[in-house]
């Protein structure tokens, strides 16, 4: 081994506590949103860390830009499935004048709600801190404490303070990478368990289009196969299924249309940090590609200029930890009904493959949409910890579904609300069902019927 190779060896030392709750959440997307409000507000101490200095996840960080998975057909119509804490977000990011009105798209068979990007920053907070939760921002998940029987004691993270640790009773992994479950042990499978995941995507915003043009030739879900395909030999495309849509602002446009692989040619494992730094400089590379496309080939684009890249890349999937059951791509599409059921998802298949996105819908598609049952928040060999969002327990194709923000929302609100439970009232884990769908139902949320 040469000098450069060998591992260099870090003293020993001791780590100053940071904080003491009942319930720490890692991670500040949907799921951890939902989950360290409802924790906080059924009695629970809740602190949540956050890597960045804002909440909202991809929704925010990735640029996103709009709820999926909220809306889905039941008894024929398309109505809003996921209730509970999001609806309150929702009524806040209105308020602050950034909510747009329901879009629908694919011949009307998904419906999303697209957001100014500040304002459910602002609206996030004000959630939260009502909440009474107590928020650490700029704190990366470094680690897990466990005691001699297997629970967990501390997280570690880092922060501008230094290294440090919360010490909680109970805990939410919302970190979207399993960071927290991987850290404490938990098994995991990552990707599509052979060497490939869903393709994540650089997420950009353009201004200054002209809309009424643009809605003409494109569309207000934005298909523009057509002219990609007829201007193909003249620009460099690294998928098919591109998507632009107007924001609340008509003359913005959200962009949906680059895919990012690793040197291999498969999609960039956000795990790794090599493969992360070079899909984040090989996503911008695309975004300006694409630019320069979309003011020489589509009508109203002409004057489009750029405001916003994803603060980071648009991860789809990384690390699912191995639970005590796993949603599997047929539980969606067949409508799956669940004992335990805890939340609902609404969201089709929707798989980001090397060039393309594949869409497959539920096959009753007056009802399309499934339950999710409380056993994929619970992983294997932790007992104090569970795990909500697009890492939670779920098999490749079911993931492809469930990790949209709709059903993130539904399982994090379940999880924060059980762990406060269970934190506070002595519930144990065994028997936290029957109390724990009793608190959802009356706090709103839609257990299906």
């Amino acid at each position: 081994m040469s000098a450069a190779a060998r591992p260099i060896d870090e003293p020993a030392r001791r780590v100053p506590l940071l904080a003491e709750c009942d319930v720490l959440v890692v991670g500040g997307g949907p799921a951890g949103i939902a989950a360290a409000v409802c924790a906080a507000r059924h009695g629970a101490r809740t602190l949540l860390a956050e890597r960045y200095g804002f909440l909202g996840g991809m929704g925010t960080a990735g640029g996103v830009t709009n709820f999926a998975g909220l809306y889905g057909k039941r008894d024929g119509e398309m109505v809003q499935l996921v209730h509970g804490v999001v609806d309150e977000l929702l009524e806040r990011i209105e308020l602050l004048g950034g909510l747009n009105a329901p879009q629908d798209g694919l011949q009307g068979r998904i419906r999303v709600r697209s957001y100014d990007i500040p304002a459910y920053k602002c609206a996030a907070d004000q959630l939260l801190l009502d909440s009474g939760v107590q928020l650490l921002f700029h704190a990366w998940l470094a680690g897990a404490v466990r005691d001699a029987d297997g629970a967990l004691t501390a997280a570690i993270v880092e922060t501008k303070s230094g290294r440090g640790a919360i010490r909680a009773r109970w805990f939410v992994d919302a970190s979207g990478d399993a960071d927290l479950a991987h850290h404490a042990g938990v098994p995991y499978d990552l990707g599509d368990g052979a060497g490939d995941a869903l393709y994540p995507s650089t997420m950009f915003r353009v201004a200054g289009v002209d809309a009424e043009r643009a809605l003409a030739a494109v569309g207000s879900f934005g298909a523009i196969d057509a002219l990609m395909r007829a201007a193909a030999g003249r620009y460099r495309f690294p998928r098919d299924g591109a998507i632009v849509r107007p924001q609340r602002n008509r003359s913005e446009w959200r962009v949906n249309v680059t895919q990012v692989a690793n040197a291999q040619g498969r999609a960039v494992d956000a795990t790794d940090a090599r493969q992360l730094s070079a899909g984040e400089v090989e996503g911008r590379r695309q975004v300006i590609e694409y630019l320069r496309f979309l003011r020489a080939e589509v009508p109203g684009f002409e004057r489009a200029e750029l405001i916003d890249i994803g603060t980071q890349l648009g991860v789809r999937e990384t690390r699912r930890i191995r639970g005590a059951y796993r949603l599997s791509g047929d539980d969606v599409l067949g409508g799956a009904r669940f004992d335990d059921a805890i939340g609902l998802n609404a969201w089709p298949i929707e798989r980001h493959a090397s060039g393309r996105v594949e869409w497959t819908f539920a096959r009753d598609e007056c009802n399309a949409f499934n339950q999710l049952p409380w056993r994929m928040l619970v992983p294997q060999r932790v007992r104090n910890l569970l795990v909500a969002g697009r890492c939670a327990s779920m098999e490749h194709e079911g993931q492809s579904a469930a990790r949209a923000s709709g059903a993130c929302f539904a399982m994090g609100q379940a999880a924060g609300t059980a762990a406060a439970l269970m934190a506070m009232r002595g519930i144990a884990i065994d028997g936290i069902v029957p109390a724990l769908q009793q608190v959802l139902r009356a706090d709103g949320v839609e257990l299906g019927r």
